[in-house]
C-alpha cells in the first residue's frame, strides 16, 4: 500500500536539505521529484521572517514568492475604511505569491507573517523560469491554489454565518495544524483583526472557550488544552475544510 503524500513528505523532510544545509519542510517542495528539486534549489533563498512582517501588500507588484517552511502567514482582505478580515492561512503546506502562477504581477490581498517564520524565497522571474522546466512543481502549486480558493470560499461563509466563539475555535485549530504546537503566540488585538470583529468580542469568545476548559489564554498566547473539545466547539467549517483537503490529497497520491 502506498504511503499518503503527507507521510512521504515527512520522510523526505528528515533527509532533504538545501545547498546551505537548511532542512526542507515545505510540502510543495518535498512533493516534487529529485531532478526538479535539484534544478530549483539554486533559485531559492532561505530567509527568516519576523512577526508582522508584510510579505505582499494589496495592489503592489509581486517581486518574489515564498514557500513557507515554518511558522505561519496570514492572508488578509483589506477594506477601504482600513478594516481587514482573514481569508487564508499559510503554513509549511503552502506558498505565497499565487497570482504569479497565473501570469499576474500584482497582488490583491495583504500577506503578513503571523508567527515568526522561515521560508524559501524565489524571485518572480526565477519562478516563471522554474515553472517552465518543472512541470510537477507547477502542478503542485496549482493544486495548492485550488485548496486556498476552497479555503477562501469556506471562510467567507464562516465569517458571515457563525458566532465569534465558533470562528475562534476554528481559527485556533487551523493555526495549530500549521504550527504543530499547542501554544499559539497570538494577541487578542491580532485575533480581532483576523476574525474581522472587535477586541471585546474576541475577549468574550476566548472566555467562553476558557471556561469550558478548551483553551488557556495569557500574555498574548493561547494554549489548546482539549483539541477534541475544541473541534466540537468549532463550526462545521473546520471539518469541511479538512475533509475536502484530504479527499483532494488522496486523489493526488
Amino acid at each position: 500500500m502506498n504511503k499518503p503524500s503527507s507521510t512521504r513528505a515527512k520522510d523526505r523532510a528528515s533527509a532533504l536539505r538545501d545547498g546551505d544545509g537548511n532542512h526542507i519542510h515545505n510540502q510543495i517542495l518535498l512533493a516534487i521529484p529529485p531532478n526538479e528539486l535539484e534544478r530549483l534549489l539554486p533559485k531559492l533563498e532561505f530567509v527568516r521572517l519576523q512577526h508582522h512582517q508584510v510579505l505582499h501588500d494589496a495592489g503592489e507588484t509581486l517581486k518574489s514568492a515564498y514557500f513557507c517552511d515554518s511558522g505561519m502567514f496570514s492572508v488578509l482582505n483589506l477594506m477601504p475604511d482600513g478594516k481587514s478580515v482573514e481569508v487564508g492561512l499559510v503554513g509549511k503546506e503552502g506558498f505565497s505569491g499565487l497570482p504569479l502562477i497565473a501570469g499576474f504581477r500584482t497582488n490583491h490581498t495583504r500577506t503578513i507573517v503571523q508567527v515568526a517564520a522561515t521560508a524559501f524565497r524565489i524571485e518572480a522571474d526565477r519562478l516563471k523560469a522554474a515553472l517552465r522546466e518543472s512541470p510537477v512543481l507547477e502542478r503542485q502549486i496549482q493544486r495548492y491554489a485550488q485548496i486556498r480558493a476552497m479555503q477562501v470560499v469556506q471562510l467567507a461563509a464562516c465569517n458571515r454565518l457563525h458566532e465569534v466563539e465558533e470562528r475562534l475555535a476554528r481559527w485556533l485549530l487551523m493555526s495549530q495544524d500549521r504550527l504543530g504546537s499547542n501554544i499559539l503566540p497570538l494577541t487578542q488585538d491580532f485575533l480581532a483583526q483576523m476574525l474581522g470583529t472587535r477586541r471585546s468580542s474576541v475577549s468574550v469568545a476566548a472566555g467562553i472557550l476558557r471556561r469550558a476548559g478548551l483553551i488557556n489564554y495569557s500574555r498574548g498566547a493561547a494554549t489548546i488544552l482539549d483539541r477534541p473539545g475544541l473541534i466540537e466547539a468549532s463550526c462545521e467549517c473546520y471539518g469541511q475544510l479538512q475533509r475536502q483537503t484530504k479527499e483532494w490529497e488522496s486523489e493526488n497520491d
